[in-house]
């Protein structure tokens, strides 16, 4: 894909915008100093809540229905329908996501910064968003880009941020029960209203079980690849005095999961002795406190604390000891002890506040400490690996939102970071650097009339370095340095059709520096086996560019139509392999050429409701260290639901035509069937889906 190509599409879909918005009437328009509220669905993921269709950024925002139509019960399960964000398996549940190309796949042994952030209500669950429920969520919004005065160190790709419904001044109540193939069962549970005049409550719990999507033939089983999932989430509201309010979140969430996930035939029957497990037991506390009683501010304070135990393991050999020559077993286990802590104090303008009359600020200051103790039990190893990590981030940050006309506005933002970072491993390697970043963003919007907008944006965004933990590893691969990456953002937004359709558009150029990339390093053992050893290193640069585009109309009063698409174009120069060759101009991994997604809302009666939807994506490498690719695919989802008063049923399918696809890939040797010659091997996405869902609510 060429620049031109890019120029040739955002140009086609403002043109086709041009197109339609001529046939409107010209009675219905406003004042150009006016901006109509299109958009009802507000961002909170920002400094100031504000208006989707007003916001100069690409970002995208999956409502409650969204979430509904598919069935989701996983952030993972409704990726798809956004616009160049994927996510990477290799674990049974999805932990780690990219946006633009830019994110991890994976972590074994080494500590790292994350390039994506995931907030679940204000609490930090970046790296470990296996537990991301979307049952009774308000809305998911997805900051494409850089956040680097918003979110700093964390968020150097982008930002998933998930909030969860309030709690509401009146009593009401729900209840679901789910039933789908695969012996999955759901139920889910809900309770809101009041507790006294000042303290509103919700409580919410979920569970969902299913024998999973592979068969064990060794065993003979079909639940090696199982889920058990229990999430409670309970919310309080308190309004304690006139000027102070209190939001409250504690989160529960155990996840109790098998993982048998990969094939030596690269199917879905596995022949392992020793099935995995993929367990995390999240016990988490956010806090918000809103005081407006100052003069000439409003103040906001956030402390959020995360407490997790996480156990993830594999046999490693994926088989049985007699289907080896010298009977030969294997199992990877890792067990990890994970807290974070966050805490944020924002001061922000009012009205009568504002500097020079027309500029807006906001002044911040944020800490983080990250703790992590890892435990590892291999088979290979003489004793025990462990390790301890530990990790502070102080902030601080402001940023100016500046009126200059009726029609422009300016935003500026700064953020200077400094991190603090200690790790030692029984291997005897010890790391303590000190890192200072700065971020910002420097975005200048134009309002052409009461429906359209554009703007142009300037974004640094950072990550810090860390160690590899290898004690074998050479000694240039030990450490790898921080990464930093400028954004380069122009975009449009408009609604058209007497307000009946909209659309958002972006086009993209990133430029980084130090590219941090995920690599292995086979270790070759006496009897012909290998160690496969995961490192980080840095490529000396890279480039992702493309363009972004959704839209959404309502046809009529029974049918709407919404999509979303993305093209991307990446690569990195400067990486040197083993064997002393230079990568001049590869394609990143997990970086997709085109992404969409489109579909159809039906609604022929106040009681039906009828979804159909198509996401798709085009191969990607799954690895910077070997060649081997994941399909392009294309996955039609549906949904029917009839609604009464205070009940509803639904019925869901994903991966209507049960499509096989890949969600993660490795190259080496592994099947002594075939004298262990190296090939490929992947994990597969999910099959074909289905089940039925009660809901009923009081």
């Amino acid at each position: 894909m060429k620049l031109s190509q890019i120029s040739i599409a955002i140009t086609s879909l403002i043109f086709a915008h041009s197109v339609i918005a001529d046939e409107q009437k010209t009675e219905n328009q406003f004042p150009e100093s006016q901006v109509t509220d299109v958009e009802v669905v507000t961002v909170h993921g920002d400094y100031r809540a504000t208006n989707l269709q007003k916001a100069p950024a690409s970002l995208s925002i999956l409502t409650t229905q969204d979430i509904a139509n598919r069935h989701a019960q996983n952030l993972e399960d409704i990726i798809g329908a956004v616009a160049n964000v994927n996510f990477a398996s290799g674990s049974q549940r999805a932990r780690y996501y990219q946006i633009r190309g830019i994110g991890e796949r994976s972590q074994f042994k080494e500590p790292i910064n994350q390039s994506v952030g995931v907030l679940v209500d204000d609490i930090d669950l970046a790296g470990i968003a296996s537990i991301s429920s979307t049952f009774d969520m308000e809305q998911i919004e997805f900051f494409r880009g850089p956040q680097g005065t918003r979110f700093g160190a964390n968020a150097l790709a982008g930002l998933i941020y998930m909030t969860s419904k309030a709690p509401s001044e009146d009593f009401e109540g729900a209840v679901r029960a789910s039933v789908g193939n695969y012996g999955s069962y759901g139920t889910a549970l809900m309770l809101s209203g009041p507790a006294s005049d000042s303290v509103n409550y919700r409580f919410v719990a979920e569970k969902n079980v299913s024998d999973g999507f592979m068969e064990n033939q060794y065993l003979i089983v079909d639940d090696t690849n199982n889920r058990d999932e229990l999430t409670l989430r309970g919310k309080v509201a308190i309004a304690a005095t006139e000027d102070l309010n209190i939001d409250l979140t504690l989160l529960y969430a155990d996840f109790d999961n098998g993982y048998d996930a990969f094939s030596l035939d690269n199917n879905r029957t596995t022949l392992s002795d020793e099935p995995g497990f993929d367990q995390q037991k999240t016990r988490a506390l956010s806090s918000k406190f809103t005081y407006s009683g100052f003069n000439n501010m409003d103040m906001l304070a956030i402390v959020s604390h995360a407490n997790s135990d996480l156990a993830y393991g594999y046999d490693e050999d994926w088989t049985y000891a007699d289907i080896h020559p010298w009977s030969y077993v294997s199992t990877d286990y890792y067990f990890r002890e994970r807290e974070n802590t966050t805490a944020e104090v924002r001061f922000m303008s009012k009205a009568n506040a504002q500097l020079f009359g027309h500029t807006d600020w906001i002044f911040g200051l944020y800490a983080k400490n990250d703790q992590e103790a890892l435990t590892r039990e291999y088979t290979y190893l003489s004793g025990d690996f462990t390790s301890n990590f530990d990790a502070d981030n102080y902030a601080i940050y402001a940023q100016f939102d500046s009126q200059l006309t009726a029609n422009w506005s300016l935003t500026t933002g700064l953020r200077f970071e400094q991190r603090k970072t200690q790790y030692k491993n029984s291997d005897g390697v010890a790391f303590s650097p000190d890192d200072s970043k700065l971020g910002g963003k420097l975005v200048l919007a134009y309002q052409i009339d009461s429906a359209s907008m554009a703007y142009a944006s300037i974004n640094r965004g950072f990550k810090a370095g860390s160690v590899n933990s290898v004690g074998s590893l050479p000694e240039h691969l030990r450490s790898f340095e921080p990464e930093f990456l400028w954004n380069y953002e122009l975009g449009y937004k408009t609604s058209f059709l007497n307000d009946n359709a909209f659309l958002r558009t972006a086009v993209f150029y990133m430029d980084r520096d130090d590219i941090q990339i995920s690599s292995y390093h086979l270790d070759e053992r006496s009897d012909g086996s290998a160690e496969f050893i995961s490192y980080w290193t840095n490529a000396a640069s890279g480039k992702n560019y493309g363009v972004e585009a959704e839209f959404s109309w309502d046809v009529s009063d029974t049918v709407n139509l919404y999509g979303s698409a993305g093209l991307l174009e990446t690569e990195y120069k400067g990486f040197s392999y083993e064997d002393g060759s230079v990568e001049t101009g590869r394609e990143q991994a997990h970086a997709p050429n085109y992404q969409f997604s489109v579909g159809v809302n039906y609604y022929p009666s106040e009681q039906w409701h009828v979804n159909v939807s198509v996401d798709g994506k085009d191969s990607y490498y799954f690895s910077d260290s070997h060649d081997e690719k994941s399909q392009n695919i294309a996955l039609l989802h549906g949904s029917i639901r009839y609604v009464q008063p205070n009940w509803q049923a639904k019925l869901w399918v994903r991966n209507l035509f049960d499509k096989t696809y890949e969600t993660r890939g490795f190259y080496f040797p592994n099947d002594p069937r075939d004298g262990y010659t190296p090939k490929a091997y992947y994990q597969l996405g999910e099959p074909a889906v289905f089940g039925v869902t009660l809901d009923y609510q009081f």
